[in-house]
């Protein structure tokens, strides 16, 4: 089992930027599992914003968030980052970190993600 948590959420005006993080533990096998950040708004369906593979740390973003999104990771700590600058009200969500399975190819669909977080808050005001 793969066990993620996110951090990092929050109230940030928009124009502003913030930087969220997600921490992976357990039997992981994270350096070989793609990774992405999904988000949820109240009423709304899971949307994806981004993900990098594990091969060739490929990324793929989703086209509400291009230019203004960056995700990275980092192999060795298990961590998986998501920069937000240029915030819109319309990015308030909450945001989930979500990994798949190992040796696993990156995908924008959350059916092929086997783990996930319980979700940071990100509200961004007018």
């Amino acid at each position: 089992q793969v066990q993620l948590v996110e951090s990092g959420g929050g109230l940030v005006q928009a124009g502003g930027s913030l930087r969220l993080s997600c921490a992976a533990s357990g039997r992981t096998s994270f350096s070989t599992a793609a990774v992405a950040w999904f988000r949820q708004a109240p009423g709304k369906e899971r949307e994806f914003v981004a993900a990098k593979a594990w091969i060739d740390a490929s990324t793929i973003y989703g086209d509400s968030v291009k230019g203004r999104f960056t995700i990275s990771r980092d192999n060795v700590q298990n961590m998986a980052y998501l920069q937000m600058n240029s915030l819109k009200p319309e990015d308030t969500a909450v945001y989930y970190c979500a990994a798949t399975g190992a040796l696993r190819a990156v995908t924008m669909m959350t059916s092929g993600y086997d783990y996930w977080g319980q979700g940071t808050q990100v509200t961004v005001s007018s």
